[in-house]
């Protein structure tokens, strides 16, 4: 028996939507969680649900329909409930899997670092998942943006995000440079300034690398992708970055054997047969239809995927690494305030799609902000339900309106001859282009 909830409404003629061996489980009335956010998320909200229900509609003409159960974080949660993130908000994400969520503002003082962080870290959702590609039109600093087609799946648990400082000056300090000092010396020896250094750990396992790795080849293999890109900085760091590096080849072959083929491969035939034989054994497999695992060196893959953007797919990364190179890719497509992102477990089902821009509370309730992040997060949010044909339409959609251009005030003025629309009118925008 379910516990009742105390500020959350639960839809009725809703289904649950549950995981059965590692396959979610969608019916054909899912009750789908949403936080429709802070500041300008009210309006962006508004206006994505309304074009969500319209591909819903058009895509199954009433066999199927969302039933949207909101929950509370952010401020309007600590207006209702007087916390950041409630405890039910919580416990309904846990129950019910699957929702999208508006921009939330952070607290200043205190508490969680945010609602989302709160959530990303109850749920474990450890791929932060970013698809950046180019939509024709839009501005962009780079002379072939449409080369760019590519997703990040970004490890969420680990690394310096997880990681444990010691401030400098401090009695934690103190005690932890002696302790290096006593039992590691070659390793504090390596400390250019330690009497006046702050410290810090960042731990890197080989469970949460794999688990990383282990999602981005499954979803480019379900996807009809070319290659993962396992992104890291191994030649200096050797025993974290390096260490997801090697684990990552060692998932890859371990688990998905013939259907992939990885650099590690190569280099082993390369030191037993020579090069020439390596490339040709590498040539063939990709000839087959095998998935390539190859890897990057972090610094290098921002010069890369600017300038042979065409050989980057699916790219694994740690934390840090991830959450610049997304950001970096999303400028170079000219959508950095329209990029999507999505925060999945793919073992428990559990995922959280959102919006990856602030709640730029100067516009709120004006009815002026691109809702664009919102929507394609809804986009990404259908394709991982498996309604695929509902994806499809948000993305015809959205690309049609841009293509027009009819554009709210963000890129209306970055393109020249453009038609300024408000937050509202671009979403009936998207809806009209969901029949071109």
């Amino acid at each position: 028996m379910n516990m009742p909830y105390q500020w959350i409404q639960i839809p009725k003629g809703g289904e649950k939507i549950t995981i059965q061996n590692g396959a979610l489980q969608v019916p054909d009335h899912p009750i789908l969680l949403f936080v429709e956010g802070d500041g300008a998320g009210r309006d962006i909200w508004r206006t994505s649900v309304r074009v969500f229900d319209a591909a819903v509609a058009k895509a199954y003409d009433g066999k199927r329909k969302v039933h949207w159960m909101e929950v509370y974080a952010g401020e309007k949660a600590l207006d209702k409930t007087g916390s950041w993130l409630p405890d039910e908000t919580v416990r309904a994400f846990q129950e019910y899997l699957v929702g999208i969520i508006g921009p939330l503002a952070t607290p200043i003082d205190g508490g969680i670092r945010s609602p989302n962080v709160g959530l990303h870290k109850a749920l474990d959702l450890y791929v932060c998942q970013r698809p950046i590609r180019y939509i024709a039109g839009l501005p962009s600093p780079v002379k072939h943006p449409e080369y760019v087609d590519m997703v990040v799946f970004r490890e969420k648990t680990e690394d310096v995000y997880s990681g444990t400082e010691f401030q400098f000056g401090t009695e934690d300090n103190r005690q932890f440079r002696d302790l290096l000092k006593e039992h590691f010396p070659k390793e504090y020896a390596k400390i250019r300034f330690p009497d006046s250094a702050a410290l810090g750990i960042k731990p890197v396992s080989k469970e949460g690398s794999s688990r990383l790795v282990r999602a981005a080849i499954q979803w480019a293999l379900q996807n009809g992708r070319r290659s993962v890109t396992l992104v890291h900085k191994g030649n200096i760091i050797k025993f974290t970055e390096g260490a997801f590096r090697n684990w990552g080849y060692e998932t890859a072959e371990a688990e998905f054997g013939e259907r992939v083929y990885t650099w590690a491969q190569w280099g082993r035939t390369k030191e037993a047969q020579g090069e020439e034989q390596a490339n040709a054994e590498q040539e063939a497999a990709l000839k087959a239809g095998k998935l390539l695992i190859k890897d990057v060196i972090a610094d290098i893959v921002f010069q890369q995927t600017i300038t042979r953007a065409k050989e980057f797919d699916v790219l694994a990364t740690m934390n840090l690494n991830g959450d610049f190179l997304s950001n970096a890719l999303a400028a170079q497509v000219g959508i950095t305030g329209i990029a999507p992102g999505g925060n999945i477990n793919y073992a428990s089902g559990h995922a959280i799609f959102e919006a990856t821009h602030g709640t730029t509370p100067e516009y709120a309730d004006q009815d002026m902000v691109n809702p664009g992040s919102v929507i394609l997060s809804g986009e990404m949010m259908f394709n991982y339900l498996g309604w695929r044909e509902v994806a499809a339409l948000i993305k015809k959609g959205l690309e049609g309106a841009i293509a027009a251009r009819t554009v709210t005030h963000d890129f209306h003025r970055l393109m020249e001859g453009a038609t300024l629309l408000k937050c509202s009118e671009f979403g009936e925008a998207v809806i009209r282009h969901m029949d071109d």
